[in-house]
């Protein structure tokens, strides 16, 4: 059973996804969907981002594609510690945003519980060659496994999997 923590901030993610999609993001959507990615070669980054929409039954979000982009290319869940570690492991690589300073100072200070993680996740972040930056969309047909190589340390990626998965 979830805490009501964790409960009002799935409410805050939930409440405050459209407003900042709305007022922050005027990039144009990538006008794909779960079905279309599901078409890519097996290996690829775009077959492994369908198949992560897939089991969580999910779409991508117009003009916020680029966050379900992360959890496929990093192995983070979709639980709120995993959601919150995510924006964590993001600050630490580079990447700014409003929307990501309120979910992790709101996640921190809500759930101190998995401070650890968080803190690994910045660090693994900090580690890794800069990844926020890319056109995610530009790279769906590239080899997953080659590009998480690009980014990350096989010891990177062994910690990245046994928190995300273990």
């Amino acid at each position: 059973m979830k805490t009501l923590r964790k409960q009002f901030i799935e409410w805050l993610f939930k409440h405050s996804q459209n407003i900042y999609t709305n007022m922050f993001k005027h990039h144009k959507a990538w006008g794909i969907n779960t079905e279309e990615l599901l078409t890519y070669p097996e290996t690829s980054f775009g077959r492994h981002l369908g198949e992560f929409l897939d089991q969580n039954n999910f779409e991508l979000i117009a003009k916020v594609e680029r966050h379900d982009a992360y959890h496929t290319l990093t192995g983070y869940g979709t639980k709120v510690e995993d959601e919150i570690a995510l924006q964590c492991l993001c600050f630490g690589n580079g990447k700014r945003s409003i929307y990501l300073y309120g979910a992790m100072i709101l996640g921190i200070i809500i759930l101190p519980d998995y401070y650890k993680y968080y803190y690994r996740s910045y660090c693994i972040g900090k580690a890794s060659n800069p990844f926020h930056h890319y056109d995610y969309k530009k790279l769906l047909h590239i080899n997953i496994d080659d590009f998480r190589d690009a980014i990350f340390t096989r010891s990177q990626l062994k910690t990245l999997v046994f928190h995300c998965h273990g």
